[in-house]
């Protein structure tokens, strides 16, 4: 006959089990209570004590201001904005938060409870897990999905993702901004003559180059190949040409271990225009960039139609 798993019945031994279980999950189970004066606290607290220490319960039984203390200021807002409109619409309360440990340790707690009416306020009974390993996973992925893995920049999605977010800016404020497109010369020459493995050195070194020269604002991204790009906000095409020259310089006189002056850049300019799109301007940028290869290379251009170039 089968092995009999199921466990006793009894009241006791029931009990017994569920504050086992109670202590051992990753979160904590509670009721949480607001008075109608707005009055918070903690009428019960179970489970791991990882998140709440156990002498902290008896003071969040008649206060909860403690626990609160110790969300980030940036999400405290959006968690007493899900508190009311769940009082209000009684309906589920579903939200995360940071925590900010004993340790100083600042973990990720994602909360769910179900709201209960009562004359006097409304109680919640619910559950808080610690899910900043998951929040960690999806950071990881979002960084993977927008990374050149072989240059750690942006690449192409994400320098996409920002050009849309800048010109928006541009077209609203009517600020400048300035795209260059970079392109290493004679690229192919030097894979077939160094290797794939030294032109994957050259590649990644070319962007730590052009990283020491932009600043925090601006987005430099791998779109493949040997072509780069630089989004530059708040700068006009002036301003972005004196940076390119500066780069086309430093690369031209860099030592990428195949002799000094074997690897030079082309680089092509544009500043957007107030109401014009993303492809138009990709694209007065990759004209720039063929002009300065059809010039001899290792040359700055800027868009022939800008007033700048």
């Amino acid at each position: 006959m089968p092995a009999d798993n199921t466990m006793p019945v009894d009241g006791r031994d029931s009990l017994e089990q569920l504050k086992v279980m109670t202590e051992r999950i990753p979160g904590m189970i509670f009721q949480f209570f607001r008075s109608a004066q707005g009055e918070m606290s903690f009428p019960y607290l179970a489970g791991s004590g990882t998140l709440i220490r156990h002498e902290d319960k008896r003071l969040l039984a008649d206060d909860a201001s403690y626990a609160f203390e110790r969300i980030d200021p940036e999400d405290f807002p959006q968690l007493m904005t899900a508190i009311e409109r769940s009082a209000q619409q009684q309906t589920p309360l579903a939200t995360q938060f940071r925590l900010r440990q004993i340790d100083g340790q600042v973990r990720w707690i994602a909360a769910r409870a179900q709201p209960e009416h009562h004359d006097n306020g409304t109680l919640w009974h619910g559950l808080m897990l610690d899910i900043s390993e998951q929040v960690a996973h999806e950071a990881h992925l979002r960084k993977l999905s927008d990374t050149d893995a072989l240059t750690n920049l942006a690449n192409r999605r994400k320098l996409m993702k920002r050009l849309d977010e800048e010109i928006s800016k541009s077209n609203r404020y009517g600020t400048p901004l300035s795209l260059m497109l970079l392109d290493l010369d004679h690229f192919k020459l030097v894979n077939d003559t160094w290797g794939h493995l030294q032109g994957d050195q050259v590649l990644s070194e070319f962007g730590s180059l052009c990283s020491e020269l932009v600043r925090e604002e601006d987005t430099l991204a791998r779109l493949g190949g040997e072509e780069f790009a630089i989004l530059l906000p708040l700068t006009p095409q002036t301003r972005c040409r004196a940076l390119a020259e500066r780069l086309r310089q430093r690369i031209a006189n860099h030592d990428f271990g195949i002799s000094r002056g074997h690897v030079t850049a082309s680089i092509g300019i544009a500043e957007h225009r107030v109401g014009e799109s993303r492809e138009r301007l990709i694209d007065r940028a990759d004209c720039s960039l063929y002009a300065a290869k059809e010039q001899g290379r290792n040359r700055v251009i800027g868009c022939l139609s800008d007033t700048a170039g």
